[in-house]
């Protein structure tokens, strides 16, 4: 008898009509710059509720280009810009802020959500007193949604703003001021980014969106995506000007063809990953205390990305290491998101030791279990199962 197939922690679920978009794409008459693009943007920014949309090369770029967009650098005659990012996060929510030359302070989390809250942020602004903060960028760690009136509040109240990190969230849904947001409105933040790299929510294999509800901040980003360049009105048609550096952050048009397809199917995407998640929740409410699932905000509605538990490997004398070799030799992969960046050696050297207990304590016990669309709800019970016996529960 066969093994079951290995279970990733997550994968894209690719299917014959995004195939057959993909290979459309490849017969038209634009690969790059064309019309597809623009297509994509339009219906990317109708689901999310934003005006405006800009399709980038990876997630990476909409960071990029929202910094440069807003104007963040290094700004030596004014003291030197600052962002705050939460410290469990990827490499790119902070690095985004190095690349144009400002310094990143780093908020501390909830260690039971991973998420950047008020209070953390409000720690991390009184660490950053007497420098320009320009830019604040909660993360939507697993898509769990920030509270982000009163993250948008503290920041205004430093003259910065909001720049949501929201690759985990496409799909998920926030209750405020009662009303619910779906992430990328743009109701809260100037810009929302949001990454298509193949194990997220919908996949274009690499590719980004940026989304605004301000007209001049999108018009600014797309010049700067295209290296900066623009083209006068009324200028002969082969004549372009670039008044500011910019950089080759274009999409192909095949990505956005696949982004189309992928984009119609959200909705089915986003169900089933909450119906996963729901049968996740009851299978591990037999492994408690010792095993929970990450907590959720009241105020949020995912449509998580990630599939995160909370282990308590010192009280169950193992390791997390230990756990995982056991898990994939049961056949179930894991991941750990994410190491706190403020350890990471780059930034350590820049500003030394930095006490975060809540995003060391987030480390020290998360670890990502499989979660994606094409799961059949009898892979929950075997993931529940090989983890209980991967920690003799």
């Amino acid at each position: 008898m066969s093994s079951p197939p290995f279970l990733p922690y997550g994968r894209q679920t690719i299917e014959d009509d995004d195939v057959a978009a993909v290979a459309a794409a490849l017969r038209a008459d634009f690969l790059t710059t064309g019309p597809t693009v623009e297509a994509f943007e339009t219906a990317f920014k109708a689901k999310v509720g934003a005006e405006h949309a800009i399709a980038v090369a990876n997630g990476t770029a909409t960071l990029h280009l929202a910094m440069m967009a807003l104007g963040v650098g290094a700004n030596e005659g004014k003291g030197g810009d600052v962002c705050i990012a939460p410290s469990v996060t990827f490499l790119a929510t902070a690095n985004c802020a190095r690349y144009v030359g400002a310094e990143v302070v780093f908020a501390d989390v909830d260690p039971d959500s991973g998420l950047m809250t008020p209070d953390t942020l409000a720690e991390a602004l009184k660490r950053a007193e007497g420098r320009r903060v320009r830019a604040v960028l909660p993360v939507h760690l697993r898509g769990d949604v920030c509270d982000l009136p009163a993250l948008r509040d503290l920041a205004a109240s430093a003259g910065a703003t909001l720049v949501e990190d929201a690759p985990h969230a496409l799909g998920s849904v926030g209750t405020f001021d009662g009303a619910a947001h779906p992430v990328g409105d743009g109701a809260y933040s100037s810009f929302a980014s949001f990454s298509f790299h193949p194990v997220k929510t919908l996949a274009t294999g690499e590719g980004g969106m940026l989304t605004t509800n301000d007209a001049a901040l999108a018009a600014r980003a797309r010049s700067l995506r295209g290296h900066g360049m623009q083209r006068p009105a009324g200028a002969e048609p082969w004549w372009y000007e670039m008044p500011e550096l910019g950089f080759n952050y274009r999409i192909p048009d095949v990505l956005c063809a696949l982004g189309i397809s992928q984009l119609a199917k959200l909705d089915r995407f986003v169900a089933r990953r909450r119906t996963l998640t729901a049968l996740y929740a009851d299978k591990l409410a037999a492994l408690a205390p010792t095993v929970r699932l990450a907590e959720s905000p009241a105020w949020s509605d995912p449509a998580l990305h990630l599939l995160t538990v909370l282990i308590d490997f010192e009280a169950l004398g193992t390791t997390r290491l230990a756990v995982v070799e056991a898990l994939k030799a049961r056949g179930v992969g894991s991941q750990v998101h994410y190491i706190p960046v403020h350890r990471q050696p780059y930034y350590q050297s820049r500003y030394g030791a930095l006490d975060l207990p809540g995003a060391d304590a987030w480390y020290a016990r998360c670890l990502t279990l499989p979660l994606y669309p094409t799961m059949a709800d009898g892979d929950v019970d075997r993931v529940v199962e090989a983890l209980a016996k991967s920690l003799s529960l």
